[in-house]
């Protein structure tokens, strides 16, 4: 009997860590694929603004960024988006019930000193349509970036930003704050 109880606890540990194992490899490679897409989606952004001011990064944001996460969906079968609180574009921004929960830990991580562009959550988890894991990387406010979602003071597009997004809430942030994050959702 003894040996048996030995035997379940090695193999339930045995199983936890390759449970933590598969989680760890599947955090990285969800990384792998997150930190180049925002790295491009800033690199975009600072060339339209150089180019054609505050209003082209706009165009970035409504058209190349999801072009670039539906490319890399369709490249790796995962689903990658951007997400936010407070969304500018409902129907590509509105988060989930698991990265609304994501994002309110975030903001509370960064309320208690947490930098934001540190913050992540990964989670295998059972969802109706089956067994998915989740990951998101916070996106922190780029100092440039308060043209377009900064203070009413701070916004220089308020026309145009009017004009596409009747029904914006992505705006009051100051530098270093969450933006919203990427999400990235793999069928498991």
């Amino acid at each position: 009997m003894k040996k048996m109880i030995v035997l379940s606890t090695l193999l339930a540990l045995t199983v936890a860590g390759a449970h933590a194992d598969e989680l760890s490899q599947y955090k990285d490679e969800s990384r792998a694929v997150a930190m180049p897409f925002l790295k491009q989606l800033a690199a975009a952004n600072q060339k339209a603004v150089s180019e054609g001011g505050p209003e082209s990064a706009i165009g970035v944001c409504q058209d190349i960024a999801p072009k670039m996460a539906g490319d890399i969906s369709r490249q790796t079968g995962w689903k990658l988006t951007r997400v936010s609180l407070k969304v500018r574009n409902p129907l590509l921004g509105t988060p989930d019930a698991w990265e609304q929960k994501q994002l309110q830990s975030f903001a509370a991580r960064a309320a208690e000193g947490e930098k934001p562009e540190t913050l992540e959550a990964a989670e295998i988890v059972q969802e109706p349509a089956g067994k998915s894991f989740r990951f998101m990387k916070a996106i922190a406010l780029q100092p440039g970036c308060v043209a377009c979602h900064g203070s009413n003071e701070q916004i220089l597009v308020k026309a145009k930003l009017a004009a596409d997004y009747p029904h914006d809430q992505a705006t009051g942030y100051s530098a270093g704050q969450i933006r919203g994050a990427v999400s990235i959702k793999r069928p498991l």
